[in-house]
């Protein structure tokens, strides 16, 4: 995918396709701006974003962003802990009654492909500013990055238990490899190409067995 196919995939959503509705719960609005915010954070970085440019491209007024979120870094942990909840909550769920270990990485990958298939913006996001949050709000959101981590490195170890290597392997190095690999999509892999997630999480699964296994799905 070319730069600038790639900025198009997080330029912010035209306001009057995504304004909020004046019967909009508080709730459904503090969405449909940490949407709005995510967009603009992929597009210029958290670092060039401004409350007023979140506040433009969501339609509200800037006192009206206020209301919601006090701070920009408010919006950041929320859009950050949703995404890491979400990735493993759905991890659990689909991991039940899975309980061969390369069905389970299978299971892992396809739902981490599946997931960010949906939230290119956030996935973009949260690639690069996991470390933009300070205090608090990081702690609470690596606590949560930190348990997706655990549980994708338990993966990863079952299956190296079923079928060691015939070399030394580091397992953090596999897993951030895997992460690495996962992570980077945004760069050149458009959801809407012809190739679906399935597919694409079924190569990532085949080539990451064969390095670490030399064995196949």
């Amino acid at each position: 995918m070319d730069s600038q196919r790639a900025d198009q995939l997080f330029e912010s959503p035209p306001a009057e396709s995504v304004s909020p509705a004046a019967g909009d719960t508080f709730e459904a609005r503090r969405d449909h701006i940490l949407q709005a915010a995510t967009h603009v954070f992929a597009q210029y970085g958290y670092e060039k974003a401004s409350m007023r440019t979140i506040a433009k491209a969501a339609d509200v007024s800037l006192a009206g962003l206020y209301h919601y979120f006090e701070r920009k870094e408010q919006l950041l942990f929320v859009m950050q802990f949703r995404v890491f909840s979400s990735l493993l909550s759905n991890l659990r769920e689909w991991l039940v009654g899975v309980e061969s270990p390369r069905d389970r990485l299978c299971t892992m990958i396809r739902s981490h492909v599946t997931y960010f298939a949906e939230h290119m913006a956030e996935l973009k996001v949260c690639s690069h500013e996991l470390d933009s949050l300070r205090g608090e709000t990081y702690d609470q959101a690596r606590e949560i990055r930190l348990a997706y981590y655990g549980l994708t490195r338990e993966i990863i170890a079952s299956v190296i238990e079923l079928d060691p290597p015939d070399y030394p392997l580091d397992l953090h190095v596999a897993t951030m490899s895997l992460f690495g690999t996962l992570n980077w999509l945004y760069r050149w892999w458009n959801p809407s190409h012809p190739t679906p997630p399935k597919v694409v999480a079924s190569q990532i699964t085949n080539q990451f067995l064969a390095g670490i296994c030399g064995h196949t799905a």
